[in-house]
């Protein structure tokens, strides 16, 4: 059929429409090809510049910044200082003997700091930075940038190293850092990149260990621009890290410094808590060692001279020492009869001097006895049939239940190395651990700390705030992160009877202010700071019958190995508890002479914050107390440590 006029111009218009919109696409798409190529080959010529005649662009990793650690006051326990150091990259290097040959003869290197540069860098991808040289002078970096073109790969940069500017006041609490190793990271599944970067430091013991995550925070990167010969041009954009958390530490360093130094000369340590808040204000292992050396690697002699010291510098006593608590446990066995109804407080028990319990012989420390005994002249003259007798009648799993219920023979939750679980033993236990039935004699043993019973000074510090106030009183070692204030740790109420822990309380006090107490030479004369506590002798030899028909051998006359471990715990004051606080001296012979004076020191010391009155201290000591107070003055700037090269 012929089209018409009309339908022939209708046809016409629709194929010019749609020609156009095909035109006017082609010339958009070639206008935009045109605008693409021109900012490439104008726009962007500088940067493809870069990449011609071998040039090429690295994208490297920033170490972030490690968080800071303080005090309860805000003095700073951990920092960051900058020290120069030189890195090589061996993508960029080539040959890496050769360059680090070159290197040697620019500026002074350690043989075996070379050696250890060349395993890292065979081990490590190519494109990471290996650490030539730490803490290098201005003037050596000087000589390495002049020589740049003739070091390919050879970078002088400012890093930042661990320093800890209390020294060894802190070294147990905090630990220190060091450069990661294979042991480190097969410990941690899938390690950030930055992890992989040879000698960066990541915490090894200590809080610095169990709060890496939050400290280290998370690594930048740079886009930096080399050239053929492996040497930066420029950096052309960067990405900076997170900074590490900064932590508070509950700990008050001005008294963490005194009880250091209080304890220097001994191999002992000491915990002082708030009873209020379960903060731990001090925290002390003695002796120490200073935690700067291990940042950049300990040298073997050193090294040495703490792992041969026999008093074990290495080791955080407070958490990780267990000991029999010896007498410091008897409230524990003493609650445990109240609670069970078993006692009163007007009940006696003669003490011969020892007990016969099924066929064996229970001696009491004092030989001759005590004569008929009633529980707060018990504690109050640490008599220790009483609690012989106790033990048979309220069997052990009440005493065990007892004691975890006072915190011990639990693994408390601080962020430090090692905490120890100690032991608070029970027939079960004994069953699984040595196949054996619990005997009358094994109670007997565990009612005066002895035995089985295993506690840290750390636990003993929870068992005295807890009986100085009835509450379940957790220790709470960080006292806030970036600023967010952390749970106190108070503690709700245990759920004892209160008139029974009175009885307790009045019989600690007893053993301090008594003149007939344990620990009445170590008592407070300030009536607003008087203290109560109890002494405690851990036997640690085993002692003959042979022996004791002979005289027992006193602890002065025996090996230092040998000797009883000396304890004592405390709080004060007496009328509204602050602190609690548990001593421990290793091999010390009795708690009342070797513990007892340095817990009455600590806690005065804490009471007034800083420097307690002389008229505070009985009347006789005042003259030594004078004397030692100004010796440790003396110390306290730089407490003696062990581990470091004489000049």
């Amino acid at each position: 059929m012929k089209k018409t006029r009309a339908e022939t111009d209708f046809s016409h218009r629709r194929i010019s429409r749609r020609a156009a919109l095909l035109g006017g696409a082609q010339l958009l798409f070639i206008g935009g090809l045109a605008a693409r190529m021109r900012f490439l080959q104008v726009d962007q010529a500088d940067q493809f510049r870069l990449l011609a005649e071998e040039n090429r662009i690295n994208v490297r990793l920033i170490p972030p910044s490690r968080g800071e650690v303080f005090d309860r006051n805000g003095i700073r326990l951990a920092q960051n200082s900058p020290s120069y150091r030189i890195v090589i990259v061996r993508e960029d290097a080539g040959d890496t003997d050769v360059v680090l040959d070159r290197l040697a003869r620019i500026i002074p290197l350690d043989p075996e700091d070379l050696a250890r540069t060349k395993q890292e860098l065979r081990r490590s991808p190519s494109f990471l930075p290996v650490t030539v040289a730490e803490d290098v002078r201005w003037k050596d970096i000087s000589r390495v940038s002049v020589n740049a073109p003739a070091l390919p790969g050879v970078t002088p940069e400012v890093g930042l190293s661990r320093v800890y500017p209390q020294g060894s006041d802190f070294a147990h609490i905090l630990g220190y850092v060091g450069p990661v190793s294979d042991y480190d990271l097969e410990k941690i599944d899938d390690p950030e990149p930055v992890l992989r970067i040879p000698r960066f430091q990541i915490g090894k013991v200590g809080v610095e260990t169990k709060l890496e995550p939050l400290l280290r925070g998370k690594a930048g990167a740079k886009r930096v621009e080399v050239n053929a010969a492996g040497r930066v041009m420029r950096e052309l954009d960067r990405r900076e890290g997170v900074t590490g958390s900064d932590i508070q530490l509950t700990i008050d360093a001005k008294l963490q410094g005194y009880v250091q130094a209080r304890l220097s000369e001994e191999s002992a340590s000491a915990v002082v808590l708030d009873c209020d808040t379960g903060d731990v204000v001090a925290c002390s292992s003695a002796p120490t060692f200073d935690p700067n050396l291990f940042v950049r690697g300990i040298s073997t002699k050193n090294y040495s001279l703490l792992t041969g010291n026999k008093y074990r510098p290495l080791a955080s006593k407070t958490v990780q020492g267990l000991y029999p608590p010896g007498s410091t446990f008897k409230m524990v066995t003493a609650m445990a009869a109240l609670e069970a109804g078993l006692i009163g407080p007007d009940d006696t028990v003669y003490c011969p001097g020892h007990l016969e319990v099924s066929g064996r012989r229970f001696h009491c420390w004092k030989r001759t006895g005590h004569g008929s005994v009633d529980l707060q002249t018990s504690l109050k003259r640490s008599c220790d049939v009483y609690y012989y007798d106790l033990a048979i009648k309220v069997g052990i799993e009440k005493i065990s239940d007892m004691a975890r219920r006072f915190g011990l023979g639990v693994k408390h939750d601080v962020p430090m190395s090692a905490v120890a679980q100690g032991l608070a033993p029970d027939m079960e236990w004994k069953q699984q651990t040595y196949g054996q039935s619990w005997r009358v004699g094994d109670t007997v043993n565990v009612s005066i700390g002895q035995g089985f019973m295993l506690a840290s000074p750390l636990q003993l510090a929870v068992m005295s705030a807890r009986l100085a106030t009835g509450r379940s009183v957790e220790p709470r070692l960080i006292k806030s992160i970036d600023g967010i204030e952390q749970p106190s740790r108070g503690g709700e109420d245990l759920g004892m009877n209160e008139n029974n822990l009175r009885k307790i309380r009045r019989a600690m006090t007893a053993v301090v202010n008594d003149r007939r107490g344990t620990a009445y030479g170590s008592r407070i004369i300030d009536e607003s700071m008087r203290m109560a506590g109890k002494t405690g002798t851990s036997q640690v030899r085993n002692i003959t019958a042979a022996e004791r028909r002979a005289g027992v051998i006193r602890n002065e006359d025996l090996p230092w190995e040998r000797r009883d471990h000396a304890l004592f715990v405390n709080f004060a004051p007496l009328d509204r508890p602050k602190y609690a606080v548990s001593v421990v001296v290793e091999h010390g012979g009795g708690g009342s002479k070797a513990a007892a004076p340095i817990a009455r020191d600590i806690t005065l010391q804490a009471l007034y914050g800083g420097q307690p009155p002389l008229d505070a201290y009985p009347s006789k000591d005042r003259e030594r107390i004078q004397q030692e107070q100004q010796k440790l003055r003396d110390m306290q700037p730089q407490a003696s440590f062990v581990g470091q090269d004489q000049a």
